[in-house]
């Protein structure tokens, strides 16, 4: 299928579900600045953006989360962050999201250095699915789905070496999905689309520590149509994000 995107018409993004605020303490890069973030939100293209705060995943959840939870608005639907290495500290931080209204939750097991058989990553997700949040995760897919089985996921960083592993977890697993961050080859969007079906792909960016038009790109290459490539590029994340707004 030719592109319906010309050479400098790249889809619209309306709503991208891998957005950071904060920085990494223990490494360069980019200084998550609120302001400095959403003008990159908009200098790419993209509407709406679902976004984390570093400062919950690495050192002080709460506080972190209020400040996250300050940015909501037109721009913005806030993510919370939960620390796998404190269980006990997690479950009230979901049940705290949850009674606020928060609809998702990120998870940061290689930062925070949890392994996926660790207790933790189980009773958090579990505890998500339950209050009715979905939750956006790092890690390995190959590792991290037998936790999450039975809770609305989306892995944020599968790559596509790994995609078979992905859509045969994905067939048994009506919840999950994935960020088409690192699904850079040739066909794996198409893959994707047709072995567990177009819903179960999300635009993530990973703003402001990749480069967002990279993905956009992808899904102007592709061979999707239109309605696709709409749907990848916020409608399914609206969907499962934004379920009573």
């Amino acid at each position: 299928m030719t592109s319906p995107f010309t050479a400098g018409d790249l889809p619209p993004v309306t709503l991208d579900v891998d957005v950071l605020v904060g920085r990494y303490a223990d490494r360069p890069g980019p200084v998550g600045d609120p302001r400095q973030v959403v003008d990159a939100l908009t200098t790419n293209g993209i509407d709406r953006a679902a976004v984390a705060n570093l400062r919950a995943a690495l050192f002080d959840v709460p506080t972190g989360n209020d400040e996250c939870a300050a940015l909501a608005g037109p721009r913005v639907l806030p993510v919370g962050g939960v620390d796998l290495r404190d269980p006990l500290g997690a479950e009230r931080e979901v049940d705290r999201l949850a009674e606020r209204g928060v609809h998702a939750i990120r998870l940061f097991p290689d930062e925070q250095r949890v392994e996926a058989d660790f207790p933790a990553v189980r009773h958090v997700a579990r505890r998500a699915a339950a209050a009715g949040l979905v939750v956006l995760t790092g890690g390995d897919v190959r590792r991290f789905w037998r936790p999450l089985r039975g809770a609305t996921v989306v892995f944020l960083d599968t790559h596509f070496y790994h995609l078979g592993d992905f859509v045969v977890a994905a067939r048994d697993e009506p919840g999950f999905h994935t960020s088409t961050r690192l699904l850079n080859s040739p066909d794996a969007i198409e893959t994707v689309a047709e072995h567990v079906g177009i819903g179960r792909l999300l635009y993530g960016s990973r703003t402001p520590f990749y480069e967002a038009v990279v993905p956009r790109l992808r899904l102007a290459r592709g061979g999707l149509t239109p309605a696709e490539v709409a749907a990848v590029a916020g409608g399914n994340a609206r969907r499962i994000l934004e379920p009573i707004e």
